[in-house]
C-alpha cells in the first residue's frame, strides 16, 4: 500500500490565481490524500474560492486554516504539522501543476526508502506576452542544471515529514529564500535527494518590470540576511564595477582630442566582450525555446533580455547590500524572527 501524501501550500490575496491551481491539483493522475492550505492574511475572496471548491468536491479532504500575518515559512510549517501524510508534497498556490506531477514527484520516494527529497522542476508560463517572456528569461532549464547540485524551489519539492521534524521545519527568521535553507538544513542533516525533472509545475513571472525588480530585491535581500552566495554576489558587484570602469574609460578616451583609436577601442571591446557572456545564458534560454513559443515571442523576449537583466542585476546589488546590514544590525540571524500569527484558525 502506498504511503499518504499530504500536498500543502500557503496563499495570500490569491484571488485572480487559486480557482486555476486547485483545478490542477484535482486534476492529477494521482490525487493527493490531503490538501492542507494555510492562508496569511488575504484581504480578496482567495479564501471564499477555496471553500466555495471544497464544498463541491468530495475528495480529496481540504483543510483550510488561516494565520492572519504568517510568513511563507511560518504557513509552511503550520499546513505540515496539520499534515497527516508521511510525504508531503509543497508547492505555490501560483503555479499550475501538470496532471502527473503528483504522481512523478512523490515516485522518487516511493521507490526507495532512503531518498529523503525529491526535486521536481518547473517551467515558464504567464497571462501576458510580457509574463510569458520574463518567465523564459529568469527561469532555470534543463541544460543548465547539475541534478547532484540541484536544489529544489519548494514550489515543487516532495520530502519525508521526519525529516521537516528533523532540521526544524522552514526557517522562520526569513521571509525569502527561505526553501534554499531549509534545502541547505536537510543537507547538512544527509538527507539524500533525488532530481525528478519530469514533476514539472508552471509559473508566471511578475507582470510589470517594476514588480519583478521588488521580487528580485527582496531575493537578495534574503540572501543577505541569510548570507547564501556570498561569492556569487560579489562577483557581480566586481562585474559592474569594472563595467564602469570600461565604459568611462571609453568615454574619456572617445572625447579626448587626438586620443589613438586604438585606445578607445581596446576598453569598448573589453566592455562589449563582457556583456555579451553576462548576456548569452539568457539569450540561449529564448533560443532554446523559439520552436514552442513562436518567433514574435523569442523576439520580443530577445528585446526585453538587456532591461531584465540589468533590473535583476542592479535589484539584486541593492538588495544584498540591505540585508547584510539589516543582519548586522540585529546581531544575527536568530534576531531576525518574525513575530508568530497571533491566530491558527481552521475553518470547518
Amino acid at each position: 500500500m502506498k504511503p499518504a501524501v499530504s500536498l500543502v501550500t500557503t496563499v495570500r490575496d490569491e484571488a485572480d490565481s487559486i480557482d486555476g491551481f486547485l483545478r490542477s491539483v484535482l486534476a492529477q493522475t494521482r490525487v493527493p490524500d490531503e490538501v492542507v492550505i494555510v492562508d496569511g492574511g488575504s484581504r480578496d475572496d482567495t479564501v471564499a474560492r477555496i471553500l466555495a471548491l471544497r464544498a463541491r468536491v468530495a475528495a480529496p479532504r481540504i483543510h483550510v486554516l488561516r494565520a492572519p500575518g504568517a510568513n511563507i515559512s511560518q504557513g509552511r510549517n503550520i499546513a505540515i504539522a496539520r499534515a497527516a501524510g508521511p510525504i508531503i508534497a509543497v508547492t505555490d498556490a501560483g503555479t499550475e501543476l501538470a496532471p502527473d506531477w503528483l504522481e512523478r514527484i512523490v515516485r522518487p520516494l516511493e521507490a526507495d526508502a532512503q531518498v529523503a527529497v525529491s526535486a521536481g522542476f518547473f517551467e515558464p508560463a504567464g497571462a501576458t506576452l510580457f509574463e510569458r517572456c520574463l518567465a523564459v528569461l529568469i527561469t532555470p532549464q534543463l541544460p543548465e542544471i547539475e541534478p547532484e547540485r540541484f536544489l529544489p524551489s519548494s514550489r515543487s519539492v516532495a520530502f519525508r515529514k521526519e525529516w521537516w521534524l528533523r532540521v526544524g521545519g522552514y526557517p522562520e527568521w526569513l521571509r525569502h529564500c527561505e526553501d534554499l535553507v531549509f534545502d541547505l538544513a536537510l543537507q547538512r542533516a544527509g538527507a539524500r535527494f533525488a532530481f525528478a525533472p519530469d514533476a514539472r509545475v508552471g509559473w508566471n513571472a511578475r507582470p510589470s518590470l517594476g514588480r519583478f525588480f521588488r521580487q528580485y530585491f527582496d531575493y537578495a535581500r534574503g540572501d543577505g540576511h541569510a548570507h547564501l552566495w556570498p561569492a556569487r554576489h560579489a562577483a557581480r558587484y566586481a562585474a559592474y564595477a569594472a563595467g564602469t570602469l570600461l565604459l568611462a574609460a571609453t568615454l574619456m578616451t572617445a572625447t579626448a582630442p587626438g586620443a589613438p583609436p586604438l585606445l578607445t577601442l581596446l576598453p569598448a571591446s573589453l566592455l562589449a566582450a563582457g556583456i555579451a557572456a553576462h548576456f548569452r545564458r539568457f539569450a540561449r534560454r529564448a533560443w532554446r525555446l523559439r520552436r514552442s513559443r513562436g518567433a514574435r515571442e523569442t523576439a520580443a523576449t530577445l528585446a526585453l533580455l538587456p532591461a531584465v537583466v540589468v533590473a535583476g542585476d542592479v535589484a539584486k546589488m541593492i538588495g544584498h547590500a540591505v540585508g547584510r546590514y539589516e543582519r548586522a544590525r540585529a546581531g544575527g540571524p536568530e534576531r531576525l524572527r518574525a513575530a508568530s500569527p497571533a491566530m491558527i484558525e481552521e475553518l470547518r
